[in-house]
C-alpha cells in the first residue's frame, strides 16, 4: 500500500522543491497530495477550522506544513492535527524563536528550513524512519543554545515560550518587509538568474545555463540578495514569485 504524504505549501516552487525532497527520500512506493493553503488543507484532512482532525482509515502518515500561508498560520493546522496519526514537519524560511517554540508546542515533530541544501533536507526527513526528529542544523543548534543558556530543563515545557494569545494575530511577518521590492532595479542578468534560482538549479548549473563562470553568478546572486533584502536563495524564490517575477 502506498503511503500518503501531504504538502502544504503556498509558494508553487517551493512545493515542487519539497516533493522532489520527499520522493528521494523515501523508497517506498508513495502518493503526494499537495494544498496551497488551509482550506484545502483542511478538506484533504477532513477537518474544519478549530476542530480537531479525525483520521480516516487510510491517514497521511507524513504531513509537511509551512507556517505562512494565504488564508492563515499553519501553526492552526498544527493543533487541529494534534490527535492525526501522522508525523508533522514544519518546513519554513523562519530559523527564530518565535516560530520555533510555538511550532513545536502545537504539536511539529521536526522542524525543517527550506533554504537548506537539498541533501541536508533528504537526510534529515530518512530520519523519520529511524524514530528520530527531523530538525535543519541550524534548528539543532538553536535549540542546544537555547537550553544550555540557563531556559531551564526542569519541567516538560520549561524554557519554551508560551503560545501567543490568538494563533491568527501570530502570523509570521512578510517576506522583505520594509523593503517593497522594485524589481526594475534588477539587471537582465540578475533577473534571469533569479529565473534559474527559483527554478531550483545550482550556482554551476546556471553557470553552465548562460555561459558565464560561476563565480559571475555568484556575485549576481549576492547582488539580488542585497536589492530584494533578503539573506537565502529560498527567500528569493519565494518573493519572487509572490511578486510575480518568475
Amino acid at each position: 500500500m502506498a503511503v500518503k504524504i501531504l504538502i502544504v505549501e503556498d509558494n508553487p516552487v517551493a512545493r515542487s522543491f519539497l516533493c522532489r525532497v520527499v520522493r528521494e527520500s523515501f523508497s517506498d512506493t508513495i502518493v503526494i497530495t499537495e494544498a496551497g493553503d488551509l482550506e484545502t488543507a483542511r478538506r484533504h484532512v477532513a477537518t474544519q477550522s478549530g476542530q480537531s482532525a479525525v483520521a480516516p482509515n487510510d491517514p497521511f502518515k507524513l504531513v509537511l506544513v509551512d507556517l505562512e500561508l494565504p488564508d492563515g498560520n499553519g501553526l492552526e493546522l498544527l493543533a487541529e492535527l494534534a490527535r492525526y496519526p501522522a508525523t508533522k514537519i514544519v518546513t519554513t524560511l523562519y530559523s527564530d524563536d518565535d516560530h520555533l517554540f510555538p511550532a513545536l508546542q502545537c504539536g511539529a515533530d521536526g522542524y525543517l528550513l527550506k533554504e537548506d541544501r537539498f541533501e541536508v533536507l533528504v537526510e534529515e526527513l530518512q530520519k523519520i524512519v529511524r524514530g528520530q526528529p527531523p530538525l535543519s542544523p541550524a534548528i539543532a543548534r538553536r535549540l542546544l543554545t537555547h537550553f544550555r543558556h540557563g531556559a531551564g530543563v526542569t519541567g516538560g515545557d520549561a524554557g519554551i515560550a508560551p503560545l501567543p494569545s490568538g494563533l491568527q494575530s501570530s502570523r509570521p511577518m512578510p517576506l522583505g518587509k520594509g523593503a517593497p521590492l522594485d524589481h526594475e532595479r534588477l539587471t537582465p542578468r540578475e533577473s534571469e538568474v533569479l529565473t534559474y534560482l527559483s527554478k531550483g538549479f545550482t550556482i554551476k548549473e546556471i553557470a553552465s545555463l548562460m555561459g558565464i563562470k560561476w563565480f559571475t553568478v555568484n556575485d549576481h546572486i549576492k547582488s539580488i540578495y542585497k536589492k530584494l533584502n533578503v539573506s537565502s536563495r529560498a527567500e528569493a524564490a519565494v518573493l519572487a514569485s509572490k511578486q510575480g517575477l518568475v
